[in-house]
């Protein structure tokens, strides 16, 4: 069963012809600036002119400062008289969580241990980690597995420097991979939360908060300039961009179930929840992309 992003929501933004009908909305957490605010918006937001967003009852237009965003009701105002805003027709990708159980995908995962050491979202350190046991730790990708082909499309081996001999396409590089907390990991691939490389590698929660992770910073251990296996900033950027359409965009993309018990049946809660085909297809992608043969 599919969970909605919508229900929580504190804030809220308008075209003002529409006071009434929300373009979208956004559940507050502390992380978020009104410089954010404004950012997240150009994700969103299309316009035929340049526009200015106005907090309900407040007599000047929301400036891109540092100071925390308020709730409420905000109207986006185009800068001359008749111009046209709308919401942008692009989605964030369907996305299953991640499995990792293939000679490649191991490759990958020893190289992301090796570097990381540690949850490199809440800072919590595997002790351990020295006698290899790594459990309840994850070596998730930020880039899924499961859309490879859309990798491809966007050029984004180009990006990859650190490819430890492989003649794949890239994407289980450990520059792609970043080691989380199982339940961390979860979130990640929901699009519950995200690292925005441009504010310091700030990580934004867009939903409930229960880690207290939201303002914290993506851990240097992953990102040391000095380090030729260090995450990539174009890939982080990607996902927080994800982020922000499935959370803010109109009502929301639905979060989908990842709690299936054994002997449920996966393929019918697929199938009859929102988005099935593209879900079905990524599944499929998925699981086949972990049975092919070691480059």
């Amino acid at each position: 069963m599919a969970m909605s992003r919508g229900v929580i929501r504190n804030v809220h933004f308008y075209d003002p012809s529409r006071p009434i009908e929300p373009l979208g909305g956004l559940y507050l957490n502390p992380s978020v600036t009104r410089r954010k605010f404004l950012r997240m918006l150009e994700v969103i937001i299309c316009a035929n002119s340049p526009y200015s967003v106005w907090l309900r009852g407040t007599d000047n237009p929301l400036a891109p400062t540092d100071d925390p965003l308020e709730s409420g009701h905000y109207d986006i105002v185009c800068s001359i008289p008749g111009g046209i805003i709308w919401v942008t027709d692009e989605r964030c990708i369907a996305r299953p969580f991640s499995r990792t159980v293939s000679k490649r995908d191991s490759r990958f995962r020893q190289q992301v241990r090796s570097r990381d050491r540690k949850c490199v979202i809440t800072g919590i350190i595997n002790p351990a980690a020295y006698r290899n046991d790594w459990t309840s730790f994850v070596a998730a990708h930020i880039f899924p597995l499961s859309h490879e082909q859309l990798f491809m499309r966007l050029n984004y081996p180009q990006y990859v420097t650190y490819r430890s001999g492989e003649t794949d396409t890239a994407i289980n590089s450990c520059q792609n991979g970043l080691l989380m907390r199982s339940h961390i990991h979860k979130q990640f691939d929901s699009f519950s939360f995200a690292i925005d490389p441009d504010d310091n590698y700030k990580i934004t929660c867009f939903s409930e908060d229960l880690d207290g992770i939201d303002g914290r910073f993506l851990d240097p251990v992953c990102r040391d300039p000095g380090d030729e296996r260090r995450v990539i900033d174009e890939f982080l950027r990607w996902h927080f961009r994800q982020t922000v359409l499935a959370n803010m965009k109109g009502n929301g993309e639905p979060i989908f179930e990842s709690d299936f018990p054994d002997g449920s049946d996966i393929v019918g809660e697929i199938v009859s929840g929102p988005r099935a085909a593209e879900r079905m297809e990524a599944e499929l992608f998925s699981r086949l992309n972990r049975i092919s043969p070691v480059p």
